[in-house]
């Protein structure tokens, strides 16, 4: 449930922000600063995918001026980004918009940086593509993944639509929402990224990569680090499954979840 309304929509506004957020509290507020300051942007909604941290998560999003969505127990990023989306689309619905707002998505623990986001946005305001991948630049940091389910996010996409995708994991995208709604429903967890590239060349939007001055965490190589992922490397050969199959063989419900 959301928790309030914006107020009515200024007539250079057309860009909504959705943050999908787990255990963010330390980061969110930052975040939730940066996308407010991107041009166009009137409306950051933060999805809070059942964090059990007290409310925290929560609360500093809606400090930092976010509208707030709440799972009541973890369902996964893909699920969190079509909770937003219907969020932002219930808002236009009450302001009788004339038009949808464009859908930005980023991640939660982009901090300041997610105040870089204004090339991702301008070429889909243009109508120069669909949807936006941003290209981030080297994460300087110690450890990090050994590139295994990237190989297989890249692989994927590939063979699947012919698209040689830069940085296929790439959680900072923005969409317009005809593109948005043709990846319905998205991809389970972590291969929503992948999925929503298949599934938006496919249906013949263009799309086009963007570098972006973002920079987040960057997992590192512990136990917990591992099993994350794992989980991602799951979920983006979940993704990849269905979208393998020929089209005449797909059955109706062939991008299930």
């Amino acid at each position: 449930m959301t928790e309030t309304v914006p107020a009515a929509r200024a007539a250079t506004a057309d860009t909504a922000v959705v943050i999908s957020a787990y255990r963010e509290s330390e980061r969110i507020g930052a975040t939730v600063d940066g996308a407010r300051s991107l041009p166009g942007v009137d409306l950051v909604i933060v999805v809070d995918d059942g964090s059990d941290d007290d409310g925290e998560t929560a609360r500093i999003a809606k400090e930092h001026g976010a509208i707030v969505v709440r799972h009541p127990r973890n369902r996964g990023k893909g699920a969190a980004m079509e909770t937003g989306a219907a969020a932002v689309a219930t808002i236009e619905a009450r302001e009788d918009a004339a038009r949808p707002r464009l859908l930005l998505f980023l991640d939660a623990d982009l901090e300041a940086s997610a105040g870089a986001a204004a090339p991702l946005t301008e070429p889909v305001r243009n109508g120069e593509a669909g949807m936006t991948i941003a290209i981030l630049p080297p994460q300087h940091t110690a450890g990090g993944g050994h590139g295994f389910v990237v190989k297989l996010a890249k692989d994927g996409i590939r063979r699947a639509v012919g698209f040689e995708a830069t940085q296929p994991l790439s959680g900072q995208r923005c969409l317009t929402r005809e593109a948005f709604e043709v990846a319905l429903p998205l991809a389970h967890g972590f291969g929503v990224e992948t999925g929503l590239t298949i599934d938006v060349l496919r249906a013949g939007i263009k799309v086009r990569e963007v570098e972006a001055e973002f920079h987040h965490r960057v997992t590192g190589t512990d136990f917990s680090a591992q099993v994350h992922r794992g989980r991602q490397y799951r979920d983006v050969a979940r993704a990849l499954a269905p979208r393998s199959i020929p089209a005449n063989l797909r059955p109706a419900t062939w991008r299930g979840r």
